[in-house]
């Protein structure tokens, strides 16, 4: 039997949310889908605070922007502890990935017995009352469409996943005019991790038909916008196109997850406090040759959708796949980010243990392995 019918009948199981908003202005309609709900928490960031008045909210609302880049436990229990004080009906995130990722936290535990630790893993969380919605104003996690939340353990460095289908989004709005202000370097980095996404999900062991068709058409998406979008902040067909790009990726997650990439990009992001776009970002190019001879032929369809002209060749996909990145003005190598040498044995090792995503990896990546691709990402 073929791995392409071992794949069809594979069952997998796909949520999106119930509502899906997108277009220019499309903001604008979350203010009548919230209208029955009198107190509303908005999750934000400084610099998303001033899009709350645009969405014309008519309920009490409370706005926490105190979050950082990559949260951790305390930070979320700062927010948890500010939500119990305003006991929320809505919650909405407004912002990247991190702030979409606390956001599903505090619609779920606000109201609830259960901590942060007691629910990380799958299924843990006993349910939830309160509405969720997710507004994201960058282009790249994805998280909008997803039912994970990832916090940084404060002692260990260590990402802590949770997932439940009970942080599904009620409504998510995709913008296209909330991303016009995030500058080009930022709109680089993360659309390279929408890539990821997609492209991780589509080699990944556990990929399925149904999502290939996702990550096929986000990858195309990319190929086609990302850099007309970091060339040009008010390109609104670019912006929209990688808003949906996102959150195909998003959509990737659920069922299939990520795979080596991202698991050799979490101690980037946790050790050099490099944003989670910009470390995959840098990964990337790596890991598409990496896993080249183990996934020739949707390789071969990633490297036609992104317009290269490599197609089965390892050295050739890392020398164009880097370029690629690279015109997008992304730094690629690490150790302009501060990276040295002598730490890069334990980051691989650390890399190595995430089990629950290198074990999706097309081709197995030994500790030896994910130390050669960081010393390959030095340079």
């Amino acid at each position: 039997m073929s791995e392409a019918i071992l794949s069809m009948a594979r069952p997998i199981t796909l949520l999106q949310p119930a509502r899906l908003e997108i277009g220019a202005g499309a903001v604008s309609r979350l203010a009548e889908w919230a209208a029955p709900y009198q107190r509303i928490f908005v999750v934000a960031m400084a610099p998303t605070e001033g899009f709350v008045p645009r969405i014309g909210l008519t309920g009490v609302v409370e706005t926490f922007i105190d979050i950082p880049p990559e949260p951790d436990l305390p930070a979320v229990e700062a927010v948890l502890a500010a939500a119990r004080a305003f006991r929320p009906d809505l919650v909405i995130g407004l912002g990247g990935g991190s702030v979409m990722d606390v956001a599903k936290l505090v619609a779920v535990l606000w109201d609830s017995t259960q901590s942060v630790p007691e629910v990380v893993g799958a299924g843990k969380i006993a349910g939830r009352r309160t509405a969720l919605a997710q507004v994201p104003t960058t282009s790249g996690t994805g998280s909008e469409a997803g039912i994970r939340a990832l916090v940084t353990d404060p002692e260990t460095l260590a990402k802590m996943a949770v997932e439940s289908p009970f942080m599904l989004a009620d409504i998510a709005v995709l913008d296209p005019e909330l991303t016009y202000s995030v500058p080009p370097a930022v709109t680089a980095a993360t659309g390279v991790d929408a890539l990821a996404h997609c492209v991780e999900a589509f080699t990944n062991i556990k990929a399925h038909p149904l999502i290939d068709g996702y990550a096929s058409l986000g990858i195309a998406l990319v190929g086609r916008y990302l850099a007309r979008a970091v060339a040009e902040a008010q390109d609104t067909e670019a912006r929209a196109g990688m808003m949906l790009a996102s959150y195909y990726g998003g959509v990737c997650l659920g069922p299939v997850n990520t795979a080596g990439g991202h698991a050799l990009a979490y101690p980037l992001g946790t050790r050099l406090k490099l944003p989670h776009g910009l470390a995959n970002a840098i990964i990337f190019p790596h890991m598409l040759a990496f896993n080249a001879p183990a996934a020739r032929e949707k390789t071969a369809q990633i490297c036609d959708l992104l317009q290269f002209s490599a197609r089965d060749q390892a050295g050739d996909i890392l020398v164009e796949s880097l370029a690629f990145c690279q015109k997008l003005g992304i730094e690629t190598r690490l150790s302009a980010h501060g990276a040295a040498s002598a730490d890069l044995p334990d980051w691989a090792t650390e890399a190595h243990a995430i089990r629950r995503l290198m074990d999706n990896n097309p081709r197995p990546i030994l500790v030896e392995d994910a130390l050669s691709i960081y010393q390959a990402a030095m340079a």
